[in-house]
C-alpha cells in the first residue's frame, strides 16, 4: 500500500552540465502530472511525461527540472546575425530615401531586431539531454516512491486499525441479530393477540407466513455477510502489489451501504449503537483511504 504524498529529487551531471530534478505528489482521485520544463528541455516534455507514468499511477505530481551550467562551461552562447542586421539597415535606409526621412539607424535598435541577437543552447537537439534526464527522474522516482511507501505502511496500520474496530461491532451486532429476529416474531404474535383473535388464527398457515416474511424484512444477515467479505477484501488488498487506492474508495462505498440498511432494518437500540460505532470509523477509513495511490 502507498500513499499519494510524497518528495524526491535526483541530479545528474554531464559534459559541463547539470540537470536537477525535484518530484512531489499530493493527492487526487485521477493521475495528474504537471511538468516544468526549461525551454531547452521543452521537446522532451512527452518523454518525462512517459517516464513518470512508469512510477505514479494515481494523485498529482509536479515535476520541476532545471539546467545548470558546471563550473568553466556555459549553457548558453551569444551569436550575432551579422547578415540578417545588414538586411535591417538597408531596408529602413530605403524606406527613409522613399518616405523622405532621416535614417537614424542606431545599434541598440538593430540589436533589438528580431533574430539579430541569439542566444542557443550549446546542444540544438534537446534529445541530447535526453540520458542525464531520464537519469535524474529515476533518481527523484525512486526517492519519491520510497517516501510513499513509508506513509502507504503508516495509512495500512491506521486503515487496519479502522477495520478491526468495524469487525468487532459487526461481530456484535452478529451476536444480537437472532435476538432481534425473536422478539420481532413475539411482538407480532403480541399485537394479533391484543386485536382479539384467537389461537386457531395465529397457528393459521397464511398468518404464520406473514410473521416469517415481515421477519425476513428485519434480517439483517445478508448485510452481515456482506460486510464481513468486503473485511477479507480488504485484508486481500494489504498483500496487493498494485495501487489499491480505487478499491478501498469502492469498500468503502459498500460498506456504507451495508451499514445503512442493517440500522434501518434493525430496529433495535442496541445494535443501533454498534451501527453508531462502524459509521464513525468507516467515516475515519474514508478519509484515510483517499490517501492511497
Amino acid at each position: 500500500m502507498r500513499s499519494m504524498t510524497g518528495y524526491g529529487s535526483g541530479e545528474q551531471a554531464q559534459d559541463g552540465f547539470k540537470v536537477t530534478v525535484e518530484l512531489s505528489s499530493v493527492n487526487r482521485k485521477q493521475s495528474e502530472i504537471v511538468v516544468s520544463l526549461p525551454r531547452e528541455l521543452e521537446a522532451l516534455e512527452p518523454q518525462v511525461r512517459d517516464e513518470m507514468h512508469r512510477h505514479v499511477s494515481r494523485g498529482r505530481l509536479n515535476v520541476r527540472v532545471n539546467l545548470h551550467s558546471l563550473e568553466g562551461h556555459s549553457l548558453e552562447q551569444v551569436r550575432i546575425n551579422t547578415g540578417l542586421a545588414r538586411q535591417y539597415q538597408a531596408a529602413l535606409n530605403n524606406l527613409a530615401r522613399e518616405l523622405k526621412l532621416k535614417a537614424a539607424i542606431s545599434l541598440e535598435f538593430l540589436a533589438k531586431a528580431p533574430g539579430v541577437m541569439e542566444s542557443p543552447a550549446i546542444a540544438q537537439d534537446a534529445s541530447a539531454y535526453w540520458p542525464p534526464l531520464e537519469k535524474a527522474l529515476r533518481r527523484g522516482a525512486a526517492a519519491l516512491v520510497a517516501m510513499r511507501d513509508r506513509e502507504g505502511a503508516h495509512l495500512a496500520k491506521d486503515l487496519t486499525a479502522r477495520i478491526t474496530l468495524m469487525r468487532k461491532a459487526a461481530a456484535r451486532v452478529q451476536k444480537r441479530a437472532p435476538q432481534v429476529m425473536k422478539r420481532h416474531q413475539e411482538q407480532l404474535r403480541e399485537k394479533l393477540k391484543q386485536a382479539g383473535l384467537d389461537r386457531p388464527f395465529l397457528e393459521d398457515q397464511r398468518v404464520l407466513q406473514e410473521i416469517v416474511l415481515f421477519s425476513d424484512r428485519a434480517d439483517i444477515s445478508e448485510e452481515l455477510s456482506r460486510l464481513q467479505s468486503h473485511f477479507l477484501q480488504f485484508d486481500h488488498s494489504l498483500k496487493a502489489t498494485d495501487p489499491v487506492g480505487r478499491t478501498l474508495d469502492f469498500l468503502a462505498q459498500e460498506m456504507h451501504r451495508e451499514i445503512n440498511t442493517i440500522g434501518s432494518k434493525a430496529n433495535d437500540p442496541e445494535i443501533s449503537k454498534e451501527v453508531v460505532t462502524l459509521k464513525t470509523e468507516l467515516e475515519k477509513f474514508r478519509e484515510q483511504a483517499q490517501n492511497v495511490e
